[in-house]
């Protein structure tokens, strides 16, 4: 796919440039509406996740701001799972306190939570399919099943699954992406993506997100769909490398408890082989011994992974949510959360998992 890098496109019928203002699907006009090669980027992710349309933003929390204030207004109602991406909740809270929007957060461990939860006023349900960092597997037939025939639709972030699961096929209306993670996979793009089951939805978003701004670069499009390319390979390596991974921390004595779902002792592991029968992702975390004067040791003592913040890269990266991408938790919410205060995120990358182990082991010894 070229970059198309101009904004504007001209015409030679002021009736054709007046239609176009008219919706997604239209000529391009004006690039905070619609780009070439953004356009492109959007249709593979669609085919991608089997939706009906998507929209491309400058990042992953523009996607969700996009499809948080294009479908709600104040005095709207939204059930939460409590393991959320920090930014995420950070937005819930600012929607609660400035919109009057009325948030009520659900382990996700039991469907019963969300037919509780239901209020006439309720508009969204809002999920994750691996947790951010917890890595809690939610069970998205039952929980998208729970709010069929109510007008609620439920949103997916599958920003920790790309590929392995699609979520759309399972009963979700809208699935949110950082593609800065793994769809563009090479740690050079910021980007997001909400992909939509049905086409009117699509629109309404659409037409609150052009005006938002939140529109995607051409160039970060480009960039995107060529860490597409590769996507199926490195998905498939970085799973299997973290299942290794997570095997040798569980038998480890300075890691307590170790976060992954393809763990056999994980609590959602049934559902995790039901759900990602292909693997269960590139994330983990674990509670090092020690709480979190151990997990910084850990954190400053690597030396082939870094330390920083992100996940889905080629390289692997460590990094302490708690102080950094859940920040905005407080110590209730962060435990509500399953969120430890020595809570040690690793998103793993292409390198040799005996490499990342040894580099692993030897932060152990000086974080023990």
């Amino acid at each position: 796919m070229p970059l198309y890098q101009g904004h504007l496109f001209s015409f030679e019928s002021a009736d054709d440039l007046a239609a176009a203002f008219h919706g997604p699907d239209e000529a391009f006009f004006y690039a905070r509406m619609g780009n070439p090669t953004v356009r492109s980027l959007e249709r593979a992710v669609t085919d991608v996740e089997g939706g009906a349309g998507a929209l491309a933003t400058a990042s992953g929390m523009g996607a969700v701001n996009a499809v948080l204030m294009g479908l709600l207004r104040s005095g709207d109602h939204v059930i939460a799972q409590t393991a959320l991406y920090g930014g995420t909740y950070a937005l819930f809270q600012d929607l609660a306190d400035r919109w009057g929007v009325d948030v009520t957060y659900i382990a996700a461990d039991d469907p019963a939570e969300v037919r509780d939860a239901l209020r006439p006023t309720t508009r969204l349900l809002y999920l994750e399919t691996i947790a951010n960092p917890t890595t809690h597997v939610t069970d998205l037939p039952a929980f998208t099943e729970a709010v069929r025939g109510t007008g609620v639709l439920t949103v997916v972030d599958n920003t920790f699954a790309p590929l392995l699961c699609r979520p759309i096929e399972h009963g979700a209306d809208i699935v949110v992406h950082s593609t800065t993670k793994y769809l563009s996979g090479h740690g050079d793009v910021i980007g997001g993506i909400a992909v939509f089951a049905d086409r009117d939805v699509h629109h309404r978003v659409w037409s609150h997100a052009v005006e938002l701004g939140s529109v995607a670069d051409p160039f970060a499009a480009w960039m995107t769909l060529r860490g597409l390319a590769t996507m199926p390979l490195r998905v498939e390596r970085q799973s299997a490398s973290a299942l290794d991974v997570a095997r040798r921390l569980a038998a480890h004595p300075a890691a307590d408890r170790v976060h992954y779902p393809g763990l056999d002792d994980h609590p959602q592991c049934a559902v995790a082989r039901r759900l990602l029968p292909d693997g269960s992702g590139g994330v983990l975390a674990f509670e090092p011994t020690g709480g979190r004067d151990a997990g910084r040791v850990f954190s400053e003592a690597v030396r082939l992974i870094s330390l920083g913040p992100s996940l889905g890269d080629i390289a692997s990266l460590v990094m302490h949510p708690a102080s950094t991408s859940h920040r905005q938790m407080d110590a209730a919410s962060l435990a509500a959360a399953g969120i430890g205060e020595g809570t040690v995120r690793l998103s793993i990358g292409l390198e040799h998992p005996d490499d990342l182990w040894a580099d692993i082991e030897q932060a152990l010894a000086k974080s023990a």
